[in-house]
């Protein structure tokens, strides 16, 4: 097939290029820069010139494939206070990609995460996220919008990725653990630790976007989730150990001081199953998990910015 992927170039998709290539794939990547470009034309991709707010680029793009990924999110924006103007520009994206493949049967698997969900419950791909306008129902409306494009002739499906795509390269939630580590002198944690995030290997969800645009059923949920809840606490020693820092919990009410835009996530409870997953698709994740991958040491050889 034909693939144009979104994000191309990013954490996943950089994995993704490879992966789909490797497996006989044709990849076309959005880029948004010429670095973007370089890198996946080095990686074996065509590429087209263009951002998600380029909704013409994109409906181009979409039609003359056998299939779209969308992996691109600004997440940019949202971390640094708007998040909502980076949600509208994904459901924009989105409903560009629908209106392009409505009923061509092609498949359109859209990245998504686990916000909205119910916290402190073990979450299945049967769960479905409270439409309720908060911030953090806004990316689930647009994830039950691309299920919805089922009934439209779109082979959809969502890919609700754990927080927590880890590996070496990661400038994500776990590098920016470290960097708050390193600057602060102690690895800490919210209240007692015991909340738990869930996790998988960017190489495994890579493989798992595969299999989705192969042949994921119209209208289905998957679960980009290698690990179902890895203790934060557990995180935290791990990367007290290799700082050679106290670990020490903090006071929520500190959170925002202690961990800045962190602290808004870290004391989340998000436990996720992705047993229907790995039996619809026979995905099985072969990577290391979360706590592994941070003692082979790659997340503290080069000090971040704890931004």
């Amino acid at each position: 097939m034909r693939i144009f992927v979104t994000g191309a170039s990013g954490w996943i998709g950089s994995a993704l290029v490879p992966e789909l290539i490797g497996a006989g794939h044709q990849v076309v990547g959005l880029a948004r820069s010429d670095a973007s470009a370089a890198a996946l034309t080095a990686a074996g991709a065509e590429t087209v010139r263009g951002t998600v707010d380029d909704l013409d680029v994109l409906a181009s793009a979409a039609a003359a494939s056998d299939g779209v990924v969308h992996l691109a999110f600004k997440h940019d924006i949202a971390f640094s206070g708007d998040f909502q103007g980076a949600a509208d520009a994904d459901r924009r994206a989105a409903d560009t990609f629908g209106d392009a493949l409505a009923g061509t049967d092609r498949p359109f698997v859209l990245a998504s995460g686990r916000a909205g969900l119910k916290p402190g419950q073990v979450v299945t791909e049967r769960d479905m996220p409270t439409l309720d306008g908060s911030q953090a129902a806004v990316r689930g409306a647009t994830a039950t919008a691309v299920l919805g494009l089922a009934s439209r002739g779109v082979r959809s499906s969502v890919v609700r990725l754990a927080p927590t795509c880890h590996g070496d390269g990661d400038n994500g939630f776990m590098a920016a653990l470290v960097a708050i580590a390193r600057a602060k002198g102690v690895s800490g944690y919210l209240g007692d630790g015991a909340n738990r995030w869930p996790a998988v290997h960017r190489l495994d969800a890579a493989r798992l976007f595969r299999l989705a645009v192969e042949k994921a059923p119209a209208g289905t949920v998957l679960h980009g989730v290698a690990e179902e809840g890895v203790a934060i606490r557990d995180v935290a020693e791990v990367i007290g150990r290799h700082l050679e820092v106290p670990v020490t919990a903090v006071a929520p009410e500190a959170a925002a001081e202690h961990f800045a835009w962190l602290g808004g996530f870290l004391g989340l409870d998000a436990p996720t199953s992705s047993t229907l997953t790995r039996e619809l698709l026979d995905w099985r994740p072969t990577h290391p998990g979360l706590l592994d991958d941070l003692d082979k040491g790659h997340y503290f050889h080069t000090p971040a910015t704890a931004s």
